[in-house]
Order: structure tokens, then sequence, then C-alpha cells
């Protein structure tokens, strides 16, 4: 008698289900094909920021100088800042064992007057705009010693102090803090490394050449200590970052090709007269709106030199603390503030650069038409407050090459918290523009204007 369908059917259809539930564990059992390794060259990018601004002064000053300021310091006078291009190869993030890393980046515009490397940029141009390297260096990452290895650095990098950067999209103002300006280096040549301790502490420990210099006597190139150490605290919300720079910067001459003037100046050898720079940035991403930073900063030089008035002597000290408070309102908007109070303790730091290549020789130690914030010896507390925007809309996805656009507005009062004078200069026999008389007219100044930021 023939068996019914469905008895038939029932324990054909257990075993097929059975079969396939079988072959489906067997192909779950296999290994997953091992994906290829990434192409050293897929994280190269190369590109470019553009960045134009003015800041216009109320006061509108006979020197046409914003006194304090260095990249934005020409008065009513629109800037080309930067055309800065970059290649680049990062260190990768999750690198266990060894790997590598390059940066290539070189910089056209009115910025590069403060930027340039001694002995190798510094006098190509004699212009407004001009050209310099700002950074070219290689970087490999080893598995030594500590749970995230080392990186060791070797090169022309940016300097490891300060809250705010070279690199326009990095910062928050157009214009530039005192302590930006004149109580950190703002290039190196040298060799860095990063020791990457655990999670919470890394340490940076270096070598250079000394402060925006390359090598050669002349150059003011001498051995250098540059490191510190960063906490990254509260889940890398709270970052901690505290260095140093140590080495003799003092001019190996002033213009007359030997140290004879420098060390009658200084009452120095200036081969061995060290300065130092610390500097000590804290960042706190409180929540998604709000940002603080406090950048604090101390230099001293061990330099004696003279007073203005002939009596006694004065051992050059500069310190300060800027508080930058930043709120997210949305993705493209951010209201951003800056207060600080800086102290150049004997008028020693602080100074104006009229020329285009004023900034370089005073490095050199050449003469130049420099404007300092006051008589030689005397001091000066400097205050500023800055407001401003960071507004950067949405680029279409079509659009071509632009990756994105910023515009930075901002408002800044500076003045003088002692009574000096060094705002509003003028040029005429015997005022401001005279070299070395350094006293302006005014102990407050007003500016307003900002930026635009293109990133391609």
């Amino acid at each position: 008698m023939p068996r019914p369908i469905k008895s038939i059917l029932v324990p054909a259809l257990c075993a097929g289900t059975f079969l396939g539930l079988s072959a489906g564990l067997a192909r779950a059992a296999e290994p997953a094909p091992t994906p290829p390794p990434p192409n050293w060259w897929d994280t190269f990018t190369i590109g470019a920021t553009v960045e134009a601004g003015v800041t216009m002064n109320a006061a509108n000053p006979g020197d046409d100088l914003n006194f304090g300021h260095l990249f934005t310091d020409k008065a009513n006078t629109p800037l080309l800042n930067q055309i800065l291009l970059t290649a680049q190869r990062p260190l990768d993030p999750k690198a266990t064992g060894y790997d590598f890393g390059v940066k290539l980046q070189v910089m056209y515009g009115s910025d590069a007057r403060y930027t340039a490397y001694l002995g190798e940029s510094d006098y190509w141009i004699n212009e407004l705009n001009q050209f310099t390297p700002v950074e070219a260096w290689g970087v490999v990452h080893t598995p030594w010693l500590f749970s995230g290895g080392i990186d060791i650095k070797a090169g022309q990098f940016v300097t490891l102090e300060g809250a705010e950067t070279i690199d326009p999209t990095t910062n928050y103002f157009y214009s530039h803090s005192y302590i930006f300006n004149f109580g950190i280096p703002l290039v190196h040549t040298g060799i860095m490394s990063i020791s990457h301790v655990d999670p919470l502490v890394d340490l940076y420990a270096g070598i250079t050449t000394g402060v925006n210099t390359t090598f050669g006597d002349r150059n003011v190139a001498h051995p250098s200590f540059h490191g510190g150490i960063g906490l990254n605290l509260l889940g890398g919300n709270l970052t901690i970052l505290a260095t140093t720079h140590i080495g003799a910067d003092t001019p190996n001459n002033n213009g007359t090709n030997n140290t004879i003037d420098t060390i009658a100046a200084c009452h120095c050898n200036p081969g061995d007269t060290l300065r130092f720079l610390n500097d000590i940035t804290a960042t706190w991403k409180i929540n998604d709106s709000w940002t603080l930073i406090t950048d604090l900063n101390y230099i001293h030089d061990d330099g004696t030199y003279t007073f203005a008035s002939g009596f006694g002597t004065f051992h050059p000290d500069g310190y300060g603390i800027a508080q930058y408070a930043i709120y997210t309102v949305n993705d493209w908007l951010k209201a951003v503030g800056r207060a600080e109070v800086w102290r150049d303790n004997d008028n020693f730091f602080v100074a104006a650069f009229p020329g285009n290549i004023d900034f370089v020789n005073a490095e050199h130690g050449f003469i130049n038409t420099s404007i300092p914030g006051g008589p030689l010896g005397g001091g000066t507390t400097y205050f500023e407050i800055t407001a401003g925007l960071n507004i950067a809309p949405t680029i279409p996805k079509d659009t071509p090459l632009l990756q994105s656009i910023t515009f930075r507005p901002e408002v800044r009062y500076d003045a003088s918290l002692n009574g000096t004078t060094p705002f509003d200069g003028v040029n005429v026999p015997g005022g401001r523009g005279t070299p070395g008389f350094g006293v302006g007219a005014k102990g407050e100044q007003f500016t307003f204007g900002g930026d635009i930021i293109a990133k391609f």
C-alpha cells in the first residue's frame, strides 16, 4: 500500500532543513577572508588652505600698525595672510608595529614674515608677501618600551608650545594672543620623540637648533632642549600639555659681524646664556556645547641688560595667562571669546616690526627699525579681550575642490594696565617711528576685522 505523501514529505523536508543548516554552520565556521593590508598611500593627502583678512583700527595710527599684533599688524590694510600647501601622510593612530609618516608644508603670504627659518628662508623675498617652508619632517612609530610605543620625528616642525598655531584652521581667532606672538617659539629644526607611556601620559623630549632657526653660528643656532609632558584625562575630554624650550637664543652679533656689541649689551656670552620659554595649555571639553582653554606662559632670559636710564641692570622676564571660551551653537556656528593678561616685565619682548624683514633682522641681532613697547628696562602689563564668531556654512557635496569655508569676524580691545602708552604710534621725527624710541600716543587700542579661510 503506497505511503501517504505527507509521511514522505515531512522526513524529506526535515532532512533537507538539517542538511541546509549543517552546510550553513559549516560555512559559518570557516574563517572570513583576511582583508588586504591598507596601502601606505591610502592616507596620503595633498591640500591647500587660503586665508585673507583685514584688521581695522579705529585710531588710524600714523605708523599704520596695530601694536601688539604680528600676523594682523597692518592697520586698515587687506592682507593675503597665507596660501598654505600641505602634503602629508600621518601615522596610523592604531598602529601597533612600525609605521611611517611624512609632512611637507610651505607658505606664501604676509604671515611668512614671522615664520621664516633663520638661515634658510629669511631673506628670500623682501616684500610684504613672502615664501617659506613651515614643516618638513619624517616620523616613525616604534613599538618600543611603552604600551603605546615611541614616535620619533626628525626635520623641521612647529613648536609644541601654546594654545594657538601657525595653521589658521586650528585657531578660533584671526588675531593672535601676546603669548603666541611673543611668549613662545614658532618653528624648530631638530629631532623630537613622543613616548606614549600609557593612555593617560605622553612624554616629549627632543633636541633643536634653537628658536625659529636652522644651522650656523650667525643663525643663533645652538643645541637646545624642547620637551614636556602631556596628560589625557576624563576620557580625553581634558588634556594638559606642559612644555619648555631651553637654549642659548641671544643673537651672536647685531650687525657688526662679531659678538662684541652683543656681549656689551647683554653682559654675557651669547653662546652660553640661556633663554627659557615655558608654557602650559589645558583644554577642557565640558560637553558638546562648551570648551574652555587655558594658556599659561613664562619666559626668562639669563642675559643681564642695562636699563635705558643707565642705572642698574635687569634680567628680562615675561609672563601671563590667556583664557578661551568656545560655545558651539550648531554645526556651522561657534561663538568664541579670549581674555589675556601678559606682562613684559622690562619692555624687552613685545615690539612692532614696520619693515618686511625687521623681525628676522631682530632675531639675527642685526640693525632694524622695530618699535619696542616702551623704554628698555621699564615694563608694561598688556591686556586684551577679543570676541568673535566662527561661521562655517555647509558646502554642497558637488562643489569641486572646495572642502570648507570659514568666516571669523572679531572685535578686540588692547590696553596697558600700568599707564604706559605703547599704542597709536606716529611716523614723525622723534616720535613713535624713530627706531628704539618706543612710546606711542595712547594706552589703549580698539580693532575690529576678521578673515576668510578656504580649504581645498
